[in-house]
């Protein structure tokens, strides 16, 4: 039993397994804009990369960032993917809160 762990209390209910903490990745401070194919059938795909955020502000950022674009998008890996080329959009986005913005790519 000393390898058993604890997933129900009578006191506080149902617990929650612990989040694994992941290393906050240290980047050069630009954030990096670029247009993808590769993979995607041909489908065009705005990713973000470069951001020095915990999960949480990346995901609350992407929320932000689909709404101002109207798409879809997801975070995979510490990478927002924003569905379509909405790149001069998200770049002005961006630039309002206060981030350094490169289009990078064709």
């Amino acid at each position: 039993m000393s390898n058993s762990r604890l997933v129900f209390s009578t006191e506080i209910g149902r617990i929650k397994p612990q989040e694994e903490l992941k290393p906050v990745v240290k980047t050069d401070g630009i954030i990096r804009i670029r247009r993808e194919t590769k993979g995607r059938n041909g489908k065009g795909v705005t990713t973000i990369s470069g951001f020095s955020l915990k999960d949480i502000e990346l995901k609350e950022l992407c929320t932000k960032l689909k709404k101002q674009c109207g798409t879809g998008g997801s975070v995979k890996e510490g990478v927002i993917e924003i569905q379509g080329d909405n790149r001069d959009k998200i770049k002005a986005t961006l630039e309002q809160l206060g981030h350094t913005v490169k289009l990078a790519g064709g």
